[in-house]
């Protein structure tokens, strides 16, 4: 048939020329395989082969266009290629190049030539396909490398464990198409149980297609479930479809779920993740590999149409990827066991503090929380000199860390300084009164030994009464002078009238046992219940204010490390004032922190109003703002710091 439509003879020199193309034809058959040959006309052949082409002509078809228009019916150029017979121009041949790979052979080709042009043409097709293909590869694997690339720095750049988790789980869908998965971690079992148990924590999952409620819970680790399965095993597993498991099977497929949410779950792939020291941590599974990475599963028709089985390649970087993500959840579990053991450590000093000072009970957790209340509202605040400020957590932590240590130094000062109550230490107390009641009793003494006297001499009842009278006095001043002292010694402001007293009691004097007198109170004593103001001396109230230089000496020989290094600074800075009268080192302005300003106007506030003082009562919170306020106006505390406090109503729960 093909001879009757194209009318061609082979010559018997087996040449072939523009009108002598029927040698091809059987020629082609014979040494090309699994090729179609298509005649067009007695000037043109097309020869298929798969998807490729392959178009023979003379020049002078190729110049009526036919050729051209031809080859835009197979779509991409690079499926075809053209092979013509006799003479082209420059501009012609530039012409046919820039259409379709071109291969030009004289006209009077012998056979042999054309076949092997017609061999060569698929060939080349075949290698640009082959070419195509690995560029295509090529192409993925380096998309898949800078992905993989990224996730990796992601993970090493993130320390908050949930966050991570859902990174690793989001990242690991991210790169198979996988429509949902789950996480768990492996965590050890209660110490009480007998020999080594570990649990499989649910931490989370995620899901593209349905919403639903997700909750945390744990099981153990054996082979009956798939992720237990990979925590022993050690070892990923792929699952076509969770439906038709085998009969052999080890683990079983839990349907709770789907039949819960409608959802159908069928293809699975899990990995373990591993530590740095080769245990199993955790457990990657995902869910429903799908073809559309942005199509949902709504229906059973979506997951027939849309899920197809985790291939070699998602495998391979689900493994790689664990390998990253085990690593960096190793990290962020121990700097979750690290900042556990640190923070253990700052509630212990809190306590050895609170032990130290019951009276302050509870005063670093209030002024804590005050400050980080405090800090919350600068951050929402639109308007002012701080209406840029913004802490970031590892700020925040900073903050609550010098906050709940900010009295730290108190067990560098004496315990009886620290609780000291009165201006007499009660056994100064005590002291003073022992010596009245000796006095008292030396005077009773004296007042049975004048008696006696006077009745052996026969003295008058007037003499007698006068020696009773000046007893009774006595007595009456020893007594009234304890009193005065009991007074005197009580932490409020000293008055006018105590004052005079205590001028009749330094005069005082007490008798001895031996008969000799000594002053009633001694010159210490005496300068104590002089205090005008509070229970200290100017020496005691030194050594509390060193309470300041020893937080920041004590808590400076703590590696906190680069995100927590300014706690020792903004820890000692909270008793300085803007005007530059604070303490230790009278830092004014913009030299203290502003969190240790914030920090000020906290200790102060739970100062006034704490109800735990034995020494004050607690200050009324109008009172206490007017106190704060009054500070404000003397340039001790920050204008605007005190404005947010006071609008923010940080005191209200």
């Amino acid at each position: 048939m093909t001879e009757q439509l194209i009318r061609m003879e082979s010559s018997r020199e087996g040449t072939a020329n523009a009108c002598d193309l029927g040698a091809l034809v059987a020629g082609v058959s014979q040494r090309i395989p699994d090729c179609v040959i298509v005649p067009i006309s007695s000037e043109l052949i097309e020869i298929e082969r798969g998807a490729r082409r392959v178009l023979v002509a003379t020049a002078e078809v190729y110049r009526t266009g036919r050729v051209e228009m031809r080859l835009a019916e197979f779509g991409r150029k690079r499926q075809a290629r053209l092979v013509l017979l006799g003479e082209l121009t420059v501009e012609e041949l530039d012409s046919a190049r820039a259409l379709v790979g071109t291969l030009l052979l004289r006209h009077d080709a012998r056979l042999p030539e054309l076949l092997a042009a017609v061999e060569q043409a698929f060939e080349l097709l075949l290698a640009l396909e082959n070419t195509e293909s690995h560029g295509k590869r090529l192409s993925r694997f380096e998309y898949e490398l800078d992905e993989l690339i990224d996730i990796a720095r992601a993970l090493t750049k993130e320390r908050d464990t949930s966050k991570l988790l859902g990174l690793i789980l989001e990242r690991s869908r991210f790169v198979t198409s996988a429509d949902a998965g789950s996480l768990y971690v492996v965590e050890r079992g209660s110490p009480d149980e007998p020999g080594e148990t570990r649990l499989l924590h649910f931490r989370l999952s995620q899901n593209d297609s349905i919403a639903f409620d997700s909750h945390e819970f744990h099981v153990p680790v054996n082979r009956s479930s798939m992720a237990g399965w990979v925590v022993i095993e050690r070892q990923p597993i792929v699952i076509d479809d969770v439906y038709e498991l085998p009969p052999q099977s080890p683990f079983a497929f839990d349907r709770s779920f789907d039949q819960k949410t409608g959802y159908r779950t069928r293809s699975m792939l899990c990995a373990p993740l591993i530590s740095s020291r080769g245990e199993v941590i955790g457990v990657l599974q995902l869910i429903n590999r799908k073809r559309n990475a942005k199509h949902k599963l709504l229906v059973e028709q979506d997951v027939l149409e849309q899920v197809v089985p985790f291939d070699a390649r998602s495998e391979r970087l689900l493994v790689t990827l664990a390998a990253q993500a085990g690593i960096a959840l190793e990290n962020a579990l121990l700097y979750d066991e690290i900042r556990g053991l640190f923070e253990g450590f700052v509630k212990a000093s809190v306590d050895a503090i609170e032990a130290r000072d019951p009276t302050t009970s509870g005063h670093s957790r209030r002024v804590a929380e005050v400050t980080l209340k405090l800090a919350d509202a600068v951050e929402r605040c639109d308007t002012g000199i701080y209406r840029d400020v913004k802490f970031t957590a590892e700020a925040r932590r900073e903050i609550e860390y010098a906050s709940l240590l900010h009295d730290f130094g108190k067990i560098g000062v004496r315990e009886n300084v620290l609780v000291k109550a009165k201006k007499l230490y009660p056994h100064e107390l005590e002291a003073v009164r022992l010596r009245i009641e000796l006095s008292l009793r030396e005077l009773e003494v004296e007042r049975y030994r004048r008696q006696l006297e006077l009745f052996q001499r026969g003295a008058s009842q007037a003499e007698l009464n006068r020696l009773l009278e000046s007893i009774d006095e006595q007595r009456f001043e020893l007594t009234q002078a304890y009193e005065t002292v009991c007074v005197a010694a009580e932490p409020s402001i000293l008055k006018s009238g105590d004052r005079e007293l205590l001028e009749r009691i330094e005069r005082m004097t007490v008798r001895r046992v031996d008969g000799t007198t000594e002053p009633l109170l001694s010159e210490g004593e005496l300068n104590c219940l002089r205090i005008e103001r509070g229970s200290l001396t100017a020496v005691e109230f030194a050594e509390i204010r060193s309470h300041v230089t020893h937080t920041h000496r004590f808590l400076s020989r703590i590696p906190w490390g680069a995100t927590l290094r300014d706690v020792p600074r903004i820890a000692g800075a909270h008793h300085e004032r803007l005007d530059g009268t604070g303490y230790p080192l009278g830092l004014k302005g913009s030299e203290i922190p502003i969190q240790s300003k914030m920090m000020s106007i906290a200790d102060i506030y739970d100062a006034l109003t704490a109800s735990d003082r034995p020494y004050k009562r607690a200050v009324p919170l109008p009172r206490a703002l007017d106190i704060l306020q009054m500070e404000v106006t003397e340039k001790h505390l920050d204008a605007e710091l005190f404005r947010i406090f006071h609008e923010a109503q940080i005191w209200s729960p």
